[in-house]
């Protein structure tokens, strides 16, 4: 208190509170970057709000934060561009990752907090450039996949599908089928995205539980806007769509199956598109846009809510609907 610059009466204020918010108050006092160098003899460790069991609480505190981002109040608009991030201060003021470095490797000599890499991992970066992944020269090129790869990849194969169900001269079989696959896959997107990539709450407390949540989907938020890291590798799709795909031809018969596994394989084309093109398009007024301020919104107000990536249907079904309005 006595080295404090300015007086001990401040400390005295906030003692025993979290100061996070009022240390980057400008109107208050905006702390330097030395600021914090020098309070790092002072840390001896990190708040686990997650063990005092008041969920409600810690998603309050969780949503605060991003809050405090600049992109949490600019995120709706049609020119949205979020500002480059200084990565030297970065590093320095929250002591994370190195954007300047290969960021998988980092995970292997970190010793993160759980509640420190969700806070850290949900606040949005912005690189001119993509990031570097693994940094080696075999894996990193695995690691990027243009937009256009997934169509090209996928819609044949669904092509190929589609003429097999068409073959059984079922037309209407085929067509009423394929509409099913589609409504599948929107089931799908929703589940995978709520419960295999955004399992923060049933995250194990494990160094390496955090570079497989990173690599699945943090990165994704924690860079959001890196073009080459959005849509799925092929890689990756492959793995999860193979077990789906079998267990289509386990449910349905063959002309059955072939149309809705074509369905659920444009559906998701679609779905990885549509992803794309609202991180990086002035989309088109109908649908887009409010489907674009409402996956923002997932990004920059609550990540706990909106889901749903083409359209809100399974949030309003499942109560998850993230409602972002200013109003709210």
């Amino acid at each position: 208190m006595m080295d404090h610059p300015g007086g001990e009466d401040l400390i005295l204020d906030y003692a025993g509170k979290d100061v996070t918010s009022i240390m980057k108050d400008v109107l208050e006092h905006e702390h330097s970057a030395t600021a914090y160098e020098i309070l790092d003899e002072y840390c001896l460790g990190q708040v686990d709000l997650a063990s005092n069991g008041d969920k409600d609480q810690l998603h309050r505190q969780r949503m605060a934060l991003l809050e405090q981002e600049e992109e949490s109040k600019t995120y709706g608009m049609a020119d949205f561009r979020p500002k480059e991030t200084d990565t030297l201060a970065d590093m320095k003021t929250n002591q994370f990752l190195d954007l300047n470095k290969a960021l998988i490797p980092q995970f292997f000599y970190t010793n993160f907090t759980k509640e420190f890499y969700l806070e850290q991992v949900h606040k949005p970066r912005y690189l001119p450039h993509p990031a570097i992944f693994f940094g080696h020269p075999l894996l990193e090129p695995l690691s990027k996949t243009a937009w256009f790869v997934v169509p090209s990849l996928w819609i044949p194969f669904a092509a190929y599908q589609f003429s097999c169900s068409w073959a059984y001269n079922m037309p209407w079989l085929t067509g009423s089928f394929f509409a099913l696959g589609v409504v599948i896959w929107t089931l799908l997107e929703y589940l995978l995205h709520r419960f295999f990539f955004h399992v923060d709450d049933y995250l194990p407390d494990h160094q390496m539980a955090f570079l497989i949540h990173f690599t699945l989907h943090g990165f994704h938020h924690y860079l959001p806007m890196d073009k080459l890291r959005l849509v799925m590798p092929p890689t990756l799709g492959i793995v999860i769509a193979y077990p789906l795909i079998n267990l289509g031809y386990l449910l349905f018969p063959l002309p059955m199956a072939h149309a809705v596994i074509s369905g659920g394989v444009v559906g998701y084309v679609m779905y990885d598109c549509t992803h794309y093109y609202l991180h990086h398009a002035k989309v088109f007024k109908y649908h887009f846009r409010e489907m674009k301020k409402y996956h923002m919104a997932h990004h920059y107000k609550n990540y706990e809510d909106g889901y749903g990536i083409t359209s809100k249907l399974w949030d309003v079904v499942f109560g998850t609907k993230l409602l972002y309005t200013p109003s709210r």
